[in-house]
């Protein structure tokens, strides 16, 4: 099973953006879902999740301003990122993860100008 993730661009403070990652095909056993970010020189943080029971959580940064959800029959999930800052620049992943292994997506850029 592949990530595809897209919706990444160049978008102006205060805008919005929505990103999207599609699986090849059906993932059983998820633990959480979700997306991480990594900014130039730094390491990659959790942004928010999706855990395998429904609940949801999200990076203090982020809280009120993202949303993170799923269509199971699409196999796909989004973040919906909203009033954007320069601070959330960086390249956005998503991951599923199982008690086997982890999937990851090749990351897509947001870049936010002020």
């Amino acid at each position: 099973v592949q990530l595809q993730a897209s919706g990444g661009g160049l978008v102006q403070a205060g805008g919005s953006l929505t990103l999207s990652c599609v699986a090849s095909g059906s993932i059983v056993g998820i633990k959480a879902m979700g997306w991480y970010r990594q900014c130039p020189g730094r390491q990659r943080d959790l942004v928010a999740q999706i855990r395998g029971g429904g609940g949801a959580n999200y990076a203090d940064s982020v809280k009120a301003r993202f949303t993170i959800s799923r269509d199971v029959a699409k196999n796909t999930m989004y973040l919906l990122m909203s009033d954007l800052k320069p601070e959330d620049t960086a390249v956005y992943y998503c991951f599923v993860n199982t008690p086997w292994m982890t999937f990851w997506g090749q990351g897509t850029l947001v870049t936010v100008s002020s």
